[in-house]
């Protein structure tokens, strides 16, 4: 183990455990989420695609527990939906 863990001053941000706590500051849904507009910018429509058929997947199942973010949600993956097409049919946009 390196001097730095032992002290605390390592990657962990001063906790000198060696072994840190996992950070989940998104949910996986996010992620795919940003992903997709990442993937939008970069004009990789297929991958696009994909995350957000994945993403569709994830947020239409029937959830474990009620979640309280689930119109949010899908509003969020509707959205999505409307700005690949959007970027597909660009003559659309400009009439």
């Amino acid at each position: 183990m390196s001097d730095d863990l032992e002290e605390g001053t390592g990657s962990e941000g001063g906790r000198g455990s060696a072994t840190p706590a996992p950070r989940h500051t998104r949910r996986l849904s996010d992620k795919i989420l940003i992903a997709f507009h990442h993937a939008c910018d970069q004009g990789d429509f297929e991958v696009a695609e994909d995350l957000l058929r994945i993403l569709e997947m994830m947020l239409t199942r029937r959830p474990a527990s009620p979640d309280a973010n689930r119109r949010k949600n899908l509003e969020s993956l509707v959205a999505a939906h409307e700005r690949l097409w959007l970027l597909r049919h660009p003559e659309v946009k400009d009439q």
